[in-house]
């Protein structure tokens, strides 16, 4: 574990329930009834700890853990691409390192984002970068971040594109990410 303070809060499963291994990204299924520690509930997901491995659990299946599953995105009928894209940016937000508390977003991991009209609603295209290249958390990052914009009303595909260039460095986080990491 990297420096940060963990909270670790108990839990025993109320129900069977999928989880992703962390940094594998191999989905399991944990049984009823298992015990372990939320690490962090950040941005609509758990990141818990049993047994001595970690695991991501998605906001939907937060009732397993008796927790609240976040609520629904809404957006305005009338919802204009600046709408949508505040939202992807708000979404974005909630997408982090099960090990960091600092979402993509303030760490400076997103590069660009962008929107394109398809049939029955919008394809969104997203680049963001990982901390090190050799980060074995870029397939969950960019799992987590494909889903959560998927959940917003009118878009129909997230294409999230995992690019090197620029590299990463420090420079990049937000002022938020610096003192949040101890790096200010």
């Amino acid at each position: 574990m990297s420096g940060f303070s963990l909270s670790s809060e108990p839990f025993t499963l109320e129900r069977d329930c999928d989880a992703v291994m962390v940094p594998q990204g191999e989905t399991v299924t944990l049984p009823a009834g298992q015990i372990g520690y939320i690490t962090q509930a950040l941005g609509g997901s758990f990141t818990v700890y049993v047994e001595g491995n970690l695991f991501r659990i998605a906001g939907k299946d937060a009732d397993a853990l008796g927790k609240e599953p976040p609520p629904p995105i809404e957006l305005p009928d009338d919802a204009t691409d600046a709408d949508v894209e505040k939202l992807v940016w708000q979404q974005l937000r909630t997408v982090f390192d099960p090990e960091i508390p600092v979402n993509v977003v303030e760490l400076g991991l997103v590069y660009d984002v962008s929107l394109d009209a398809v049939e029955g609603g919008r394809k969104v295209y997203v680049k963001m970068t990982l901390t090190a290249p050799g980060c074995g958390m870029g397939d969950i990052l960019i799992d987590d971040a494909r889903t959560k914009l998927e959940l917003i009303p009118t878009v129909k595909e997230a294409d999230v594109d995992l690019v090197f260039d620029p590299p990463w460095n420090h420079s990049m986080m937000s002022e938020i990410a610096k003192l949040e990491t101890g790096m200010l």
